[in-house]
């Protein structure tokens, strides 16, 4: 680690943009962003990026803000040091000091010019529904348990095909954006049925402040038949957003990754970050286990 006084002599590196790619439960985490109250994601993170590189003070850019309660399996980050410790050793001098909740998957060097937030293209997320009447302690922390009814997941579908392109979407933005704008662009839509699970993976240029929990919050009342699909695509093309009331819970949702226009990460540690559940009945015995 750098002294003041090494810093005073020139006796330093140069400034050096490093790009991570962390994972994190933001089950106790108020958020990404630093807040005036609770602990952040981006606090956290921040702390244990100036006890290795304490020359300046530490701003960690992310390619997503994601609120309270929800997780991230491949965000995106960037900040930039002056100390000599190597990119690539980064990902393991931060994940002795960072909790349990927050990993770093990768580290690497980045140009000065690259940035997590302005240079990624999209940002993908996946929403996971647990659509069973028992309950499951190990799937509880990262899906909504909805149980009344079974979820026409075909209606879903194509419910969720219809978003794609560029749109406007305030319908599904929470109040207190500063966004001058509600247009963005839906790149891929994915509504899955695999056994209990409904799984939503939806990708856009850029997202709302609150859109995908409002979205999979209509969409599960169009699956359970509460409301047609006609009002279901009145609402969002109509802007009718105070008819837009039930958010889906933060739980289910996780950030999968951001993308770039070049390769920027390794697959195991980016793209392959969120394993996919399956609750498939195929997977199942077909009789019971014997009795020993």
């Amino acid at each position: 680690m750098l002294s003041r006084s090494s810093l005073e002599t020139g006796d330093y590196l140069t400034k050096r943009r490093i790009g991570l790619s962390i994972q994190y439960d933001g089950s106790p985490f108020c958020g990404w962003q630093r807040q005036s109250q609770g602990t952040s994601v981006q606090a956290v993170l921040e702390e244990a990026i100036y006890k290795l590189d304490q020359i300046r003070p530490i701003t960690a850019i992310a390619a997503g803000r994601t609120d309270a309660g929800v997780h991230a399996a491949g965000q995106v980050v960037h900040f930039d040091c002056y100390g000599p410790i190597p990119s690539d050793r980064w990902a393991s001098a931060l994940n002795g000091r960072l909790p349990k909740q927050i990993r770093v998957r990768e580290a690497v060097l980045r140009p000065k010019v690259w940035h997590a937030c302005h240079s990624a293209t999209y940002r993908r997320y996946r929403y996971t529904i647990y659509n069973a009447c028992l309950p499951n302690l190990f799937l509880a922390p990262w899906s909504w348990h909805r149980y009344k009814f079974r979820l026409d997941h075909e209606l879903m579908k194509v419910a969720a095909q219809g978003l794609l392109g560029l749109h406007d979407f305030f319908a599904f933005q929470r109040s207190g954006s500063k966004r001058s704008h509600s247009w963005t662009t839906i790149q891929d839509v994915q509504l899955e049925r695999d056994g209990d699970l409904v799984i939503l993976e939806i990708q856009a240029s850029g997202f709302l402040y609150g859109m995908v929990r409002l979205l999979v919050g209509q969409l599960v009342a169009l699956g359970e038949h509460r409301i047609d699909l006609s009002v279901f695509e009145q609402r969002w093309q109509e802007r009718l957003r105070s008819e837009v009331k039930e958010a889906a819970p933060a739980n289910g949702l996780c950030l999968v990754r951001a993308g770039y226009e070049e390769s920027i990460f390794s697959e195991a540690a980016w793209y392959d970050s969120f394993p996919g559940y399956s609750l498939s009945k195929l997977d199942s015995p077909k009789d019971p286990p014997p009795t020993i």
